[in-house]
């Protein structure tokens, strides 16, 4: 029997033997004969192909892949967290740290400007500026507080106004529009005293409104010293006269607090990183007076007044130290009033610059005493008109000629005269005692706008005939108030020349007292040049002298009278002076005082002399000098 082939089978399109249906096809042969039909197997359906058979999992393996990828993820984490903790760390938490930092300024309290005797003449008082932060006042609730009205208080700005606007004197309409909006900081008001800034703590808004402590600088006196004293600028920073010149000794060093604050910008309690105490300013003490300063500037104004001067300075100096006494300009300037820029001009005793006149003739007589080129007692036949070097000089009034010795040419103020004295002095000599005497160089008082006044050139002499000549009788040169009242004081101290000072010393916070370095004197003339120049301008002050309204009752007096001419606007006006010391045998002060374009007369014997009798008068009186007791030795005027 035939194997049945394996594989597919070769089927045919008849059915199975039992299953005939009569059909001819597949029917037995004719001949009878039973044929044995073989039987095919029905055609088996393709079977579906197995899927390869899979090998089991390695539990072992699948471990060690998890392993691998966990550590992997692990890797990444560690590293970026290494990154931010230990790489970048330092710099993201500083960053966050500055973004959370405030720093507050603590402002330094100004020093006090005192007078001589401890008055006070400037000092600051502590002021407010009042804060609000906007962008946390929209989260305000008022939950249930009422007003002072006694209303139920609103949310947000509405509630805040209805709180703060009494306090603060405002209408709680206004507040309210100006506490909405989105800045942290916004001022609502500035120089809020102390007892409203304490109304406005208790009210519990620390989360919406602050306060900032700020200062005010104040003038108790007044407008006394106002152009001397000066003002500070809103900074608080000296902006002119002593304010400005001390401001390093009187500003003190501000200090700062820094604390971390959240997003609402409410401090993090006890989160302070750094505090700086701020360092107090000094007090500074000034070696003016304040009676006589307030005395030199009422005698002025009377004087400004009743003789229709544009304006008037005086000025007292102990000649035994430098110090000054008072430094006075006429008008009212009140360092408190801001009104006007008045304060800002400063002293005009150190800023305006003018010719002496005749009162320079102290230094060309000091100058020919020193030399030895002339003496007192030296005779001339003065004219009223003189010519020398083809330039004519005359004098300030008509006269024949007169007898006079070199003092009677003083005491007579004589222009020719001091010319005839002055033809002997070489013109170095004459330029040089300008310079020893201060003219052409500023003081030692560091005042703000101080001038160091003019000089003409050293070869003037080589250019020009006039200006050598008039130089002797104070024309051809400018200098300030200050410049020619040392002048005087030189030759009252002897012929020593003390710096001008203002600045009697320094006090801290703590009490400790700093006396200032008065400075060392400098010999300008010898002693009996001195004393006999003192001696010529007492008889200057003498009932024969153009000064006899200087005298003071009970004191001897030694002066000059000044009257110069001054080119201002294409016209011609006058500065009238006065600058004299006393008491003469003993000097201990000397006073100036000036008077700008005079109506009433233009001397300075006449509007001038009397304002210093008084100022001197009350000077040594206030300060105690005894009066006078030595006699008067006069050289004679006149042969």
């Amino acid at each position: 029997m035939r194997k049945q082939p394996s594989g597919r089978s070769r089927t045919t399109s008849s059915g199975s033997a039992g299953r005939g249906s009569g059909s001819g096809r597949g029917a037995p042969a004719a001949s009878g004969r039973v044929t044995r039909r073989r039987r095919v197997a029905p055609t088996a359906k393709k079977p579906a192909k197995r899927p390869a058979r899979r090998e089991p999992g390695d539990p072992a393996r699948r471990q060690r892949w998890l392993i691998v990828l966990a550590a992997i993820v692990v890797t990444v984490f560690v590293g970026r967290l290494i990154q931010v903790q230990v790489v970048q760390g330092p710099a993201l938490a500083s960053d966050a740290l500055q973004a959370r930092l405030a720093t507050q300024v603590t402002m330094a309290h100004r020093g006090d400007i005192l007078d001589v005797n401890g008055t006070v003449l400037a000092t600051s008082v502590d002021r407010y500026t009042i804060i609000a932060n906007q962008d946390t006042i929209q989260t305000f609730r008022g939950n249930g507080r009422y007003d002072a009205e006694g209303e139920p208080v609103q949310d947000g700005a509405l509630g805040i106004a209805q709180l703060l606007g009494p306090v603060l004197g405002e209408s709680k309409a206004t507040l309210a529009a100006r506490l909405n909006g989105e800045n942290r900081y916004v001022r609502l008001k500035k120089d809020v005293v102390p007892e409203v800034q304490r109304a406005v703590a208790e009210l519990g808004l620390r989360a919406y409104v602050s306060s900032e402590l700020t200062s005010e600088r104040t003038y108790p006196a007044g407008a006394v010293a106002g152009p001397l004293l000066g003002f500070v600028d809103v900074d608080q920073d000296g902006q002119g006269g002593i304010e400005a010149a001390f401001d390093d000794v009187l500003a003190g060093t501000d200090g700062t607090h820094t604390y971390e604050r959240g997003r609402d910008g409410v401090p993090i309690p006890a989160s302070a990183i750094e505090s700086v105490a701020a360092v107090p300013g000094q007090d500074v003490r000034l070696t003016i007076d304040g009676d006589v300063q307030w005395k030199a500037e009422e005698l002025l104004d009377d004087a400004v007044r009743d003789t229709g001067s544009a304006y008037g300075m005086a000025i007292v100096q102990d000649v035994r130290t430098g110090e000054i006494v008072a430094m006075a300009d006429s008008g009212e300037v009140d360092p408190n009033d801001r009104s006007t820029a008045a304060v800002a001009d400063g002293s005009r005793a150190v800023s305006v610059v003018f010719e002496p006149g005749s009162t320079g003739k102290v230094i060309a007589l000091a100058a020919a005493l020193e030399g030895g080129y002339w003496e007192p007692t030296d005779q001339f036949e003065v004219p009223d008109t003189y010519t020398v070097d083809g330039e004519t000089f005359r004098d300030s009034h008509s006269h024949p000629v007169e007898r006079w010795t070199l003092a009677g040419i003083f005491a007579q103020s004589s222009n020719t005269g001091t010319v005839m004295m002055g033809e002997k002095i070489p013109f170095a000599v004459r330029y040089d005692y300008l310079r020893k005497f201060g003219f052409g160089e500023r003081t030692a008082l560091g005042l703000p706008g101080e001038s160091s006044g003019l000089l003409p050139a050293e070869n003037i002499n080589e250019v020009e005939n006039r200006t050598p000549y008039t130089i002797l009788f104070g024309q051809g040169v400018a200098v300030s108030a200050i410049q020619a009242t040392q002048v005087f004081s030189t030759i009252a101290n002897g012929g020593v020349s003390m710096p001008a000072a203002i600045l009697a010393g320094t006090q801290t916070a703590d009490g400790v007292v700093t006396d200032a370095d008065a400075g060392d004197g400098t010999r300008v003339v010898s002693e009996e040049t001195a004393a006999d120049v003192l001696t010529l301008m007492e008889a200057a002050t003498s009932e024969e002298g153009t000064g006899s309204k200087a005298q003071v009752p009970g004191y001897r007096v030694a002066g000059k009278t000044g009257t110069a001419q001054m080119f201002e606007g294409g016209g011609t006006t006058y500065m009238a002076s006065y600058i004299g010391v006393a008491p003469a045998d003993d000097p201990r002060y000397t006073v100036s005082v000036f008077l700008k374009s005079p109506r009433s007369s233009i001397f300075g014997g006449v509007v001038a002399a009397p304002v210093f009798s008084e100022l001197m008068g009350y000077t040594l009186r206030k300060e105690g000098v005894p009066p006078s007791t030595e006699p008067v030795d006069q050289f004679p005027l006149t042969w």
